[in-house]
């Protein structure tokens, strides 16, 4: 891990980002690749358990695969292409939302980032300030105003419904926008992490890495009834998360929590968290966690990875896997649907 950050480094990946945690959509199984001699050996018999019984079929498998290996391979230089297109042809419906100003933030928000910069806070002490989740770690409070929120979604709406290209989010997600493309890092996610998160995340997850978060990747996802409706058992690639519930109407879809990644799903204890519009759930990356099914209207969540190039802890994403740097945003993903390994959603 280096010590120097490049400013125009986005976020942090990993070497296995080209073979592991390929995610198999029609069989809801996340699959490593490095050779077909490997992958048969590893993945053939739960295949032909999970329906893939002729070789038609298991070729269409390897076909899939290559095409996200291919994807992954060249996703810096696709989203560049992308993010390029979009500043010349886009024309935003509201130029402001793009700049991160504190009028967007609650009166409760700043409040508490003011206590996390005195000199003499402490974990004890922001507690108090916080709605603690029945999951271990995983945190409440209110982040945009409920204006700001409304804006923000009419101009996610907006580019939606623009001819202008757009990048999916990340492998488990259909929906959603990659905010970096949009225009958004520099004005809006980078100050609201270095000025406004890092005071929480310093208190709150010093054990993984979190006074030292120095890149993320930004992006909305969307729930639709005739889109997705959940999202499966994952864990993040990124140190810690914030999930922020930014509209529109919908009911049910709670977000549902488990252990840390090293437990077994079979032993993990399930508890459920309400998404409520302007409030956002701060939690550990590598907590094991999933989207239920909405029953009704639409959900824009905004997510934020955080990453830490200093973090050496069992908190990492791949903290058995050698990092290193990638550029421009790479992306790399009632009970829980099945999964049959515990994989990031990258």
């Amino acid at each position: 891990m280096t010590g120097e950050v490049d400013r125009n480094v986005r976020f942090y990946g990993c070497e296995c980002f080209t073979t592991d945690n390929i995610f198999l959509e029609d069989y809801s199984l996340h699959v490593r690749f490095e050779t077909e001699q490997q992958f048969s050996r590893d993945y053939r018999a739960i295949l032909l358990k999970l329906g893939c019984d002729t070789d038609e079929k298991y070729k269409d498998v390897i076909y899939k695969i290559s095409q996200e290996v291919d994807r992954r391979i060249h996703l810096d230089e696709a989203s560049a292409e992308r993010t390029a297109a979009i500043k010349r042809t886009y024309r935003p419906l509201h130029p402001h939302v793009y700049h991160l100003e504190e009028s967007y933030l609650t009166p409760e928000f700043k409040t508490i980032v003011e206590y996390c910069r005195n000199i003499d806070a402490s974990k004890d002490g922001l507690l108090k300030f916080l709605e603690e989740e029945a999951a271990p770690r995983v945190y409440r409070f209110p982040v945009f105003e409920r204006n700001f929120c409304r804006e923000l979604v009419e101009e996610l709406d907006h580019f939606e419904q623009s001819p202008a290209p757009k990048g999916r989010p990340n492998t488990m997600n259909h929906s959603g926008i990659l905010l970096n493309e949009l225009g958004f890092d520099e004005t809006f996610i980078t100050p609201l992490r270095e000025q406004y998160l890092l005071p929480l995340t310093s208190l709150l997850y010093p054990d993984c890495g979190g006074s030292c978060l120095d890149s993320h990747k930004a992006f909305v996802v969307k729930y639709d009834m005739n889109e997705d409706l959940d999202l499966s058992y994952h864990y993040d690639n990124a140190e810690v998360t914030l999930n922020v519930s930014i509209g529109k109407d919908f009911t049910e879809g709670n977000l549902y929590f488990g252990d840390m990644r090293q437990v077994p799903v079979s032993e993990a204890q399930i508890t459920e968290a309400e998404h409520r519009i302007t409030e956002g759930l701060l939690h550990r990356g590598q907590h094991m966690h999933g989207a239920l099914p909405i029953s009704h209207g639409q959900r824009w969540n905004l997510i934020i990875w955080m990453r830490a190039s200093r973090s050496a802890t069992s908190c990492a994403p791949c903290a058995t896997a050698s990092p290193h740097w990638w550029r421009d945003g790479a992306s790399r993903r009632a009970s829980p649907k099945k999964t049959h390994s515990l994989c990031p959603n990258v």
